[in-house]
């Protein structure tokens, strides 16, 4: 293997619905040797199930067929650049069937495989009967579910190229896999090459969220330039592992060290041992270094062996939920909106009660810009516009269907100032899907793989031996100096990046020290007990703090945070995406000395 062998992978989306310019943007890039998509997000398989219900055709990512491959396909064959995406969801073979549709439109000749086997619905009835529980909640399993998907590797996917494959379609892959599969064939990296897997498994986990590693969502967001042409992350991939990460020239975004460490820990556990389904990796002793403008270098990753089970993820139907909106305007803008949001559940409460259709599941009134998901540590202001956001849960439709309706009166008969409602027309009543996780034994899910139609056989996948003992790398006891009379109170945000993500009802946050003398302060000041105070109106399980030395830094994870989580949840901030912001006000005491400047 040539030691000094680069392959440049470029991340063209990191959800469905991602802006359709990365792409594009990527298929320009010289030396590009890989596009990857990911459309997956937990709850988009329920979304892709019902789609494929109404039409057997349907069940995957249509903007990846109908948008993407028609728009760069030509190109990528002419310069030889191969495509991975996961957009297949609950339909993989009609993606494939779709995208070599357009293939012969535009007249070019493609190897397409397909990677599936995710789909365990079948086996449902028995698990149910084997008594199988969520793993969060330890809730059992409903009567139906919408879909049920293995988080399946990159053993397939890394095969498929070995096969020639110009294009590879998943069903569910962890998202990291696309990128992991690529660099196994290109560096022969076997599956038990643990350090390697591991940092292939960080390299497609830090561009796998779109340009949230090329400056999307970073704390000190005024930095970044450009953002109506943000640049989509490229990375420079070696075979020991370390790699770079940068951007397409001439684009916007900033690739610096703090939001690529952002990344990092955005939506991972416990940083020393991330589970995927190839490698369960210890990112605590990463390094990250910036090492010229827009170019930040990453090493440090180390692997052991993968547990014998695959995390499935299954979503189903439990009830109803409906959420609208309205604009008031003028004095006394907040208590207006309260007080029309409480009469509109107060009105459909009694024609539920006449009607015989019971109390909502749940009800939540919000004023938008009274600073709500702060709770005790929102800012008292006057508002002369407010923004009202009912959200409510039933289990029957019609409930929702009387709610949806009673809405609109609200804009003749209640507060002066009413505008309307945001989104125009009634607001939709859309079926709530919970999702419900568990882990499944390896040995009861075989992977599939298909080249231009043809099966091909997968080997089975390495078994682990003894299992390696990695002792992870933690912070030694230390204390601040002693303090030398210039201590000040400031918000966590001067002394600390942050980024928060979710999975389920489990939201984590990644605080990052801005200098290493600041260290020790975050230290003292931002421990589990602190944030669990600072929270505690939004998070109602525990918060444990892990160290990651390796980049100045602590992984907050906060169990039982999002009310439920996606679609199960009424808050405003459902994904925990304003969790990291809200914690950043927090007082912290440092001393002046050593605040970084404004």
């Amino acid at each position: 293997m040539n030691a000094d062998k680069v392959v440049r992978i470029g991340g063209a989306s990191g959800f469905w619905g991602d802006s359709s310019a990365g792409a594009v943007q990527l298929a320009q890039v010289p030396g590009i040797r890989y596009i990857t998509f990911d459309y997956l997000a937990e709850l988009t398989m329920s979304i892709l199930a019902s789609a494929k219900a109404r039409n057997p055709d349907r069940g995957y990512a249509t903007d990846f067929v109908d948008v993407t491959v028609r728009s760069i396909l030509k190109t990528c064959v002419e310069r030889g650049i191969r495509l991975i995406a996961n957009a297949g969801g609950i339909n993989p073979h009609a993606c494939a069937n779709a995208v070599a549709k357009v293939a012969q439109e535009l007249g070019v000749a493609v190897k397409i495989a397909v990677v599936d086997g995710d789909d365990v619905m079948p086996l449902i009835p028995a698990l149910r009967e084997r008594g199988y529980t969520d793993f969060y909640t330890g809730a059992p399993m409903p009567e139906r579910f919408v879909s049920a998907n293995a988080y399946l590797g990159a053993l397939p996917i890394s095969r498929a190229l070995d096969e020639g494959a110009d294009i590879v379609i998943t069903g569910r892959v962890v998202d990291s896999a696309i990128v992991l599969g690529a660099l196994m064939h290109e560096f022969g990296w076997q599956g038990t090459d643990y350090d390697k897997l591991a940092a292939g498994s960080l390299a497609g986990h830090l561009i796998e969220c779109g340009c949230q590693a090329t400056g999307g969502l970073h704390t000190d967001w005024e930095k970044v330039p450009g953002w109506a042409n943000m640049g989509y992350p490229l990375i420079d991939c070696r075979a020991d592992g370390s790699l770079q990460v940068g951007k397409p020239d001439n684009t916007g975004g900033l690739v610096v060290a703090a939001a690529v460490a952002e990344q990092m820990l955005y939506e991972i556990g416990d940083p020393a041992n991330y589970i995927l389904p190839d490698v369960v990796c210890d990112f605590s002793a990463v390094s990250i270094e910036q090492v010229g403008e827009n170019r930040v270098e990453v090493k440090g990753a180390r692997g052991k062996p993968p547990t014998d089970q695959y995390k499935v993820s299954a979503t189903c139907m439990d009830g109803y939920r409906c959420t609208g909106t309205l604009s008031i305007v003028g004095f006394d803008a907040a208590a207006k909106a309260r007080r029309s949001g409480e009469a509109i559940l107060e009105r459909t409460r009694g024609m539920f009660q006449e009607q015989g259709l019971g109390d909502y599941s749940a009800a939540v009134v919000n004023v938008l810009g009274t600073e709500e998901l702060y709770g005790p540590h929102a800012r008292q202001h006057e508002l002369r516009e407010a923004i009202l956001r009912v959200a409510v849960r039933h289990p029957q439709k019609a409930a929702l269907d009387i709610f949806s309706r009673e809405i609109a009166p609200a804009g003749t008969s209640w507060a002066p100032g009413t505008t309307g409602g945001l989104a125009g027309g009634r607001p939709a009543v859309a079926p709530l899907v919970r999702l419900f996780s568990f882990l499944l034994p390896k040995a009861d899910i075989k992977p599939r793989l298909t080249v231009d139609g043809v099966e091909v056989v997968l080997a089975a996948a390495p078994v682990p031996g003894v299992v390696a003992v990695l002792e992870a790398r933690t912070y030694p006891p230390q204390s601040p100096p002693p303090s030398s009379g210039d201590d000040v109170t400031v918000p966590l945000i001067r002394i600390a990046y942050g980024r928060s993500g979710d999975k389920g009802d489990t939201s984590n946050i990644g605080i990052i020290a801005r200098t290493p003398e600041l260290l020790p302060y975050v230290a003292r000041e931002v421990s589990s007990q602190r944030v669990r105070e600072h929270l505690a109106h939004l998070v109602k399980g525990e918060v444990v703090r892990y160290d990651v030395p390796g980049i100045d830094a602590f992984n907050f994870v906060l169990s039982r945070a999002l009310d439920g989580g996606g679609m199960a949840s009424l808050r405003n901030d459902p994904l925990g995406k304003a969790m990291a912001q809200i914690l950043l006000s927090l007082p912290v005491r440092v001393p002046q000395g050593l605040l970084p400047a404004v």
